[in-house]
């Protein structure tokens, strides 16, 4: 599933705050649950390297050896 296409920004919302203020950023992701912070990753993950379904997989073939026995 493609998240970017899921989500939408509200790009009427606008803030100017100081870097000195103090924020709540810390306290918001502390109370999201494990699996809410692994989704946020992954939007920004998206976000920046974009999502190509055709590269989700392996990039190189992998070859099972056998080793032989001790």
């Amino acid at each position: 599933m493609d998240l970017l296409s899921a989500l939408r920004m509200d790009k009427t919302a606008f803030s100017v705050t100081s870097l000195d203020d103090p924020s709540g950023d810390r306290e918001y992701w502390l109370a999201r649950t494990p699996s809410e912070r692994l989704e946020a990753v992954e939007v920004m993950r998206q976000i920046l390297y974009g999502y190509d379904p055709s590269t989700t997989r392996l990039q190189r073939v992998f070859a099972v050896a056998q080793r032989s026995p001790r």
